[in-house]
């Protein structure tokens, strides 16, 4: 026959009835410390990820993006959502060259370059603009328009326009007309990716 085993004997045999309550009760307060302990790690960890996440977004906010066209030079470059100057500057030479100087032969490409660097919510409107120059241009193959940025007026720029003064040449049949104004553009800068807002012709007048 098997034997039974042993039976181990009872912790609170011979303890008075208190010893068993306090036993149970340092049981709790120890069960109650491990808990506490573990929230204060838990908290802990959230903290270190926030800062974490924060130093991460401010990394990413000061990054500089080097943007070098093939032939051009100078300090192009966006930082976050910032281009330096020089990279405006040539932005703004290479916006009123497509925008402004054209022919019936140059015209639709020219535009097309211009609708792919133009945000999503300014799409449409700009479009809807160029077409309708592409349609005076197919009612006059003559028509041909030549935009230079005015060296005697200053370009005014904030962090989301460019006021440029221009004077524009406008030939069609041999007959030369030239205007003077200001060619307004739009832009923002977004994980460090120029897009052009908005096209706006202001205050043009006859000049001879």
């Amino acid at each position: 026959m098997e034997q039974a085993a042993p039976r181990r004997p009872d912790p609170l045999a011979g303890k008075p009835a208190s010893w068993g309550i306090h036993r149970y009760l340092q049981g709790s307060s120890n069960l109650f410390e491990e808990n506490r302990l573990l929230k204060f790690a838990i908290l802990g960890l959230l903290g270190i990820t926030a800062v974490l996440g924060i130093v991460i977004y401010s990394a990413n906010r000061n990054q500089r993006t080097v943007v070098v066209p093939f032939g051009a030079g100078g300090d192009l470059y966006v930082t976050g959502d910032k281009p330096s100057p020089q990279y405006l500057r040539s932005m703004t030479r290479n916006i009123v060259s497509l925008a402004g100087t054209y022919s019936a032969y140059s015209a639709d490409r020219q535009f097309q370059e211009l609708l792919a660097i133009t945000h999503p919510s300014a799409f449409g409107s700009l479009r809807d603009s160029l077409n309708a120059i592409l349609d005076e241009l197919s009612g006059n193959p003559t028509l041909s328009i030549a935009t230079y940025i005015r060296p005697d007026q200053p370009v005014l720029l904030t962090s989301s326009s460019i006021a440029v003064p221009v004077e524009k040449v406008r030939v069609i049949g041999g007959v030369i007309r030239k205007f003077r104004g200001t060619l307004k553009i739009g832009f923002a800068v977004e994980a460090g990716r120029f897009w052009l807002t908005s096209l706006k012709e202001e205050n043009f007048d006859a000049h001879q």
